[in-house]
């Protein structure tokens, strides 16, 4: 036993964390959260460990009703949650009583809101990860989103202790007026893009576009110049400049499809005939998960040093050490 859904939202599935790892050579992504860092606090919040199957609510969250007394947690975006009408405070854990109804509105702020339950979503693993890819319909509850009347099942664990809170300085945070600063690492074909039009790439205002989704954020912005490299090239890799003969892409990458540039997803494609001058890393990704279209990415280079070290600053604060003093005992009661 666990939730009923009265109302899936507009893409609500379950997700884990890092997702399906090794299975991207047989064309299954790796999946999983987009904001991996507000996923791992919600599950730290219930005395999970950081990457149990949780869910991610994208834009409009769905209606559950507890059909057993839980703890659960929400963090991320503001959907103005309620219980029984009560409203629900996100970044601590609460508890649900059998009968309850949890309610997901609209995103008021952010994108995405991560909703963890005290041990966790127990659904059968795919390629040993519980996280929904819903193009290649596996992976989480039947392959997709929620729907209604659905049951979402729980481990059970026991009682768990709800109002765990944060230490100030934990949370992602949150940017200035719908502008993200975006790290990007060159590469892999950055040779490909002549010196202004990396200048262009990392000067300029790119916005989200609505044609978005889990597998690649579209960004409208100015055109892209090229090196000879792209123009004066065998005919085997294609007319256009983007063009290229077909090789791997990274999960992140900025993919060039013609003057388009597609940041490519967790569900994303795993090759293809374009180019990819610059890349997202892992670090960067929760700023992804949140912003909203038509917001303004600004890109900024990093070295791949310096994204890993991010990456691993983030990973520290995803942990039992984040909570608030004396709240740091498990959460079992």
């Amino acid at each position: 036993m666990g939730f009923t859904v009265i109302k899936g939202g507009l893409e609500t599935t379950v997700q884990d964390y890092p997702g399906r790892k090794g299975a991207f050579g047989m064309g299954f992504p790796p999946s999983g959260p987009i904001d991996h860092w507000s996923f791992r606090l919600a599950n730290v919040l219930v005395g999970n460990p950081p990457g149990a199957a949780a869910l991610e609510c994208a834009f409009i969250g769905p209606v559950l009703r507890a059909d057993r007394d839980a703890v659960i947690a929400l963090t991320g975006a503001d959907m103005k949650a309620t219980l029984d009408g009560a409203p629900v405070p996100l970044w601590e854990s609460i508890a649900v009583h059998a009968g309850q109804t949890l309610a997901l509105g609209s995103a008021v702020t952010g994108a995405r809101t991560y909703i963890a339950f005290a041990g966790g979503i127990e659904v059968a693993p795919f390629l040993e990860s519980r996280a929904t890819f819903v193009i290649g319909a596996c992976g989480g509850l039947e392959g997709a989103a929620l729907k209604e009347g659905q049951s979402i099942p729980l481990r059970d664990v026991g009682a768990t202790a709800p109002s765990r809170r944060l230490r100030d300085g934990v949370r992602p945070p949150s940017p200035a007026g719908g502008v993200w600063e975006i790290e990007v690492v060159a590469g892999p074909n950055d040779d490909w893009i002549d010196e202004a039009g990396k200048r262009r790439f990392l000067t300029s205002d790119w916005r989200l576009s609505s044609k978005s989704n889990r597998v690649g954020f579209r960004l409208d912005g100015p055109d892209w110049t090229f090196t000879a490299k792209a123009t004066d090239k065998a005919p085997e890799n294609g007319e256009h400049p983007s063009n290229v003969i077909d090789h791997g892409y990274p999960i992140g990458a900025i993919n060039l499809c013609g003057q388009t540039p597609i940041i490519l997803m967790v569900d994303t494609l795993t090759l293809g005939g374009f180019i990819n001058p610059y890349t997202v890393p892992t670090c960067a990704w929760w700023k992804l998960g949140q912003s909203r279209p038509n917001e303004i990415y600004r890109f900024r280079e990093v070295t791949v040093a310096a994204a890993q070290a991010e990456r691993r600053r983030i990973a520290t604060l995803c942990t039992e050490d984040s909570l608030a003093p004396g709240e740091q005992d498990g959460g079992r009661a």
